[in-house]
C-alpha cells in the first residue's frame, strides 16, 4: 500500500503544477495532512507527549518534510515525473552511507558496498546515456538529489530519537511545523483564481493519501524494520512513478532510464538486504537536543 502511495505522488504534482507554485503544492498537501491527523492525535492526546521532543520534531520536519516536499515540486517544472520518481530511489543508497553520521550503527559489508556501487553506475546510466539538456534540468536535478538528501535523513532520525515517541503524535506535531514554516512562501506565491478541480483533485489526494496516510504507514515501518528496510518502499514506487509518467502525461522513457531504474534497484536491494539494524553505544539513550 505504501508503494502505491508513494508511487503516485509525482504524477499528481505534476498535474497540480499546471496552475499552482511549487510552495502552493507542498504547503496544501502538508496542510491537507494536519487537518487530517492533528484532530485525531489531539483526541487521543499523543500530540503533547510528542512536543517535549521538540528538536527532533523541526529536524524530522524539515528534513523529511519541508525540503522534500518542496524540491521535488520544485524540480518537477524542469524534469519529468519519471525522473523524478526514478532519482527518488536512491533513497535506500543513501540512508545506508549516512546512517553512521545519526549514530545508526549498520554493518557494512562486501554486498552492500557492491550495491552502492551498483547504484552509483545507475545513476550514471540515468543521467549519462539519456542526455540532460540545459541548465533547468540540471537544476531540476539538484532539487531532487537534495530531496533525496532530506528523506534518508528523515526516518534516520525517527530511528535514532523518535522511536519510543507515538507515530501520531511525532508526525502530527511535524506536520504544525512544516506548515507554519512553508506559509509565508505559499502566501507569497498563493495563486490569483481558484484553481481547476483537476488540481484542487490533486492536491486532496497529495494530502490526504500521499502525505497523511502513507507517512502514518511509514513511521509504524521506521519502528517495525528500521530506517533502511522501511525506505525500500523505493523499490516499486519508481516504477508506478514511471508507468503513470509515459502512459498518462506521454513523457519519454529511453533506454537511459531504463538502465538507470534497473542498476538502482538493484543496488538498493543488496544495500539493504539481510542488515539488522543497531544503534551506537555511546549514543543510545542520549536525548534529543
Amino acid at each position: 500500500m505504501l508503494c502505491v502511495l508513494w508511487g503516485v505522488p509525482y504524477f499528481f504534482i505534476k498535474l497540480a503544477l499546471a496552475e499552482l507554485s511549487p510552495a502552493a503544492v507542498a504547503w496544501s498537501r502538508l496542510a491537507l495532512a494536519a487537518l487530517v491527523l492533528v484532530p485525531i492525535a489531539i483526541h487521543r492526546d499523543v500530540l503533547r507527549p510528542a512536543l517535549r521532543h521538540k528538536a527532533a520534531i523541526v529536524a524530522f520536519a524539515v528534513m523529511e518534510l519541508v525540503i522534500p516536499f518542496s524540491l521535488i515540486s520544485v524540480g518537477e517544472l524542469w524534469i519529468s515525473s519519471s525522473m523524478a520518481g526514478i532519482l527518488v530511489a536512491t533513497v535506500p543508497l543513501v540512508v545506508v552511507v549516512i546512517a553512521p553520521a545519526i549514530g545508526v550503527r549498520e554493518k557494512i559489508g562486501a554486498r552492500r558496498l557492491f550495491g552502492l556501487l551498483v547504484g552509483f553506475i545507475g545513476v550514471i546510466a540515468l543521467l549519462g546515456i539519456d542526455p540532460i539538456r540545459g541548465l533547468h534540468e540540471w537544476l531540476g536535478l539538484l532539487c531532487i538529489f537534495g530531496a533525496v538528501i532530506g528523506y534518508a535523513v528523515g526516518p534516520l532520525i525517527v530511528q535514532r530519537y523518535l522511536s519510543d515517541v507515538d507515530e501520531l503524535g511525532a508526525l502530527s506535531a511535524s506536520l504544525v511545523v512544516s506548515v507554519l514554516i512553508l506559509l509565508p512562501w505559499a502566501a507569497w506565491t498563493a495563486p490569483t483564481s481558484m484553481p481547476s478541480p483537476l488540481v484542487i483533485g490533486s492536491v486532496a489526494t497529495l494530502g490526504v493519501f500521499c502525505t497523511a496516510l502513507a507517512l502514518l504507514l511509514y513511521f509504524f515501518l521506521i519502528n517495525d524494520a528500521g530506517a533502511a528496510r522501511a525506505s525500500v518502499v523505493a523499490y516499486i514506487c519508481p516504477a508506478i512513478a514511471a508507468l503513470l509518467g509515459v502512459l498518462v502525461l506521454h513523457e519519454p522513457f529511453g533506454i537511459g532510464m531504463v538502465t538507470g531504474l534497473a542498476l538502482i534497484l538493484f543496488g538498493s536491494w543488496l544495500g539493504t538486504g539481510g542488515v539488522k539494524r543497531s544503534v551506537s553505544p555511546e549514543l543510545q539513550g542520549e536525548p534529543a537536543r
